[in-house]
Parts: C-alpha cells; sequence; structure tokens
C-alpha cells in the first residue's frame, strides 16, 4: 500500500493516539465480550509464496483455495477496479472453506470517479454481487478519495442511507480535514454510528492522523502497513493487541486485521506475529500460517 509510505521511518512517532470519546457511544449497545477476530492479507495471487505458504506444486489457479486454508479473511482489492459477475462470486466460494470473510473494497468508479454522486446503479450492482457471498462475506470498505473532503459530509450521508439495510461496511476517510477539527469528526461518527456503518483505521508510516481510534460500532476494521519486519513493526503490533484487548473487554464483537508488509513477500510473518499475540492476550485461538522455508536451488551442494 503507497498511501502513506516513508523511505526513512526514523523520526515516525508510532504510538497509538488515545480513544476517541465516542468509543463509549459505539460499545455501549452491548455486553457481548467474547470477539470474532479475522487476520489476512490484501492479496492471494503472489507467486513468491509458492513453496512457502502454498504447495511447491501451487498453480495460480488454486492460489485463493491454499490462501483460504492458511489464513480466515482477505482484503478483495480486486472490487475496486471491476465488479465481479455472479460466476466469479460461485467460483470464489466453492474455493474458501465456510468460515471465510471476503472483504470486497468498493468500486473506484464509485468511490473516486463518481465521489459517490449519480451511482445509484452502480452501487445496487455491487452490493448484489457481493452479498452472492452469503456466510463468506465480511466487511466491505468504501475508501472516499483524496480530495472528498468534510464539506461533502451529506453527500456521503445521502450515499450510505440509500444502502441496503444491515449493508456490512465500513469508510475509511483519506483527506485531513475530517480530523482537523473535532466537532466535525464527532458529527460523522454519529451519523455512521445511527446508520450502522463502520470506520477503517490505517496505521501507516506517513499519515498518522488515519490512525484515529474511533469506533462507530462494534465492529474494527484496520489496515495495518509494516515495514519489512522492522523492530517497530513488533512493537506496534503489541501496542494495538493491548488497545483491541481493551475494546473487547468493552463490547467489541468483531474485529477485521488486514497485514500489509512492503512487497508483501513477508506479510506471512507478520501476520502470524499477531496471531501469536492475539491469542496470548486476547483468549483468541486463531491458527497462524504454515511457514515452509524456500528451498534454493543448489543449496543442498
Amino acid at each position: 500500500m503507497d498511501f502513506g509510505k516513508l523511505n526513512n521511518i526514523s523520526e515516525v512517532d508510532f504510538s497509538l493516539p488515545p480513544d476517541s470519546l465516542f468509543n463509549q457511544t459505539a460499545l455501549a449497545t452491548t455486553t457481548h465480550h467474547s470477539s470474532r477476530v479475522f487476520v489476512g492479507l490484501p492479496i492471494w495471487a503472489n507467486k513468491e509464496w509458492v513453496g512457502k505458504i502454498y504447495p511447491s506444486t501451487a498453480k495460480e489457479k488454486d492460489f485463493l483455495h491454499y490462501y483460504s486454508r492458511q489464513f480466515n479473511t482477505i482484503e478483495l482489492n480486486v472490487t475496486h477496479y471491476q465488479i465481479p459477475t455472479q460466476t466469479t462470486i460461485q467460483r470464489w466460494k466453492v474455493s474458501v472453506p465456510p468460515h471465510f470473510k471476503f472483504c470486497p473494497k468498493w468500486p473506484q468508479e464509485i468511490s473516486h470517479d463518481r465521489q459517490l454522486r449519480g451511482c445509484e446503479p452502480l452501487s445496487a450492482a455491487f452490493t448484489d454481487s457481493v452479498l452472492g457471498l452469503g456466510e463468506n462475506l465480511g466487511i466491505t470498505f468504501l475508501q472516499l478519495g483524496h480530495h472528498f473532503d468534510a464539506r461533502q459530509s451529506k453527500v456521503l450521508e445521502t450515499f450510505l442511507r440509500q444502502l441496503p439495510p444491515k449493508f456490512p461496511i465500513a469508510v475509511e476517510f483519506r483527506h485531513p480535514d475530517w480530523f482537523a477539527q473535532s466537532h466535525v469528526w464527532q458529527e460523522t461518527l454519529q451519523m455512521l454510528h445511527e446508520i450502522g456503518v463502520g470506520t477503517v483505521m490505517s496505521d501507516v508510516a506517513g499519515r498518522r492522523d488515519v490512525v484515529h481510534m474511533s469506533l462507530s460500532t462494534t465492529t474494527a476494521t484496520l489496515r495495518f502497513v509494516g515495514n519489512e519486519l522492522h523492530l517497530t513493526d513488533y512493537s506496534r503490533v503489541d501496542e494495538w493487541v493491548h488497545r483491541l484487548r481493551s475494546w473487547q473487554e468493552h463490547g467489541l464483537e468483531t474485529a477485521y486485521i488486514f497485514v500489509h508488509c512492503g512487497e508483501n513477500l513477508q506479510a506471512p510473518e507478520l501476520s502470524n506475529y499477531w496471531i501469536e499475540q492475539l491469542n496470548k492476550y486476547c483468549q483468541l485461538a486463531l491458527i497462524p500460517a504454515r511457514i515452509q522455508p524456500k528451498v534454493v536451488q543448489g543449496s543442498l551442494f
């Protein structure tokens, strides 16, 4: 993920901000204390994982099958570029186990090109398509364009209110204006809460404002961007796990964690550290990916 990427992270303060005051409202609607947690990556089609987390004989057409036996969710970015056909949806469904969750990204034609305006037919086509995933549908995430600022909050509200009832969606805000004034952000969280729409938090080096630590529902969605297994990646995970445990104790029901790591060659290792710490501190029983050391040709001689 290039958003917020820095080549030099030596001066970055990675500590997490305090919780938003609105979290007390978002989590006050439940006394549920057992959370469902999903940890996954942003892709499944990575040939570099053949012989590492996929069998050495794996074919590209079978990557999703093998991926879904290692992880329980996927940040589905392919839907950002094209609405999947029902044939594609059914092919994905039969490739994964019943517990696996696809988390589709909203099409860029809706979120970026049309800026949520005049796109009701496209929106209906997208929601109809992904609802075909049935129990395999997790959260969908709507990434607002870089120029979609807080002055357009009514446009966002109108768009969200025309979605099917209880459609699973979280919004990723990127323009700095959303966070610049506390009252604007609090009003936005109240609007999302009333409609039942979640927020996306992005923990990335170059934009610390988007690590807003704000919940509008009992579901947390996090895009965590590591830096090629830098030491700070692990300390950041540690802090996140303790924060998630606190939210869990106060009623968090579901968490989706998408682990990015540079070119994602080492994303499985970073996701396994997430799982190890979540199991240890949040009383979970997530299964880590089985990582095999890659055999380098000629290394035995």
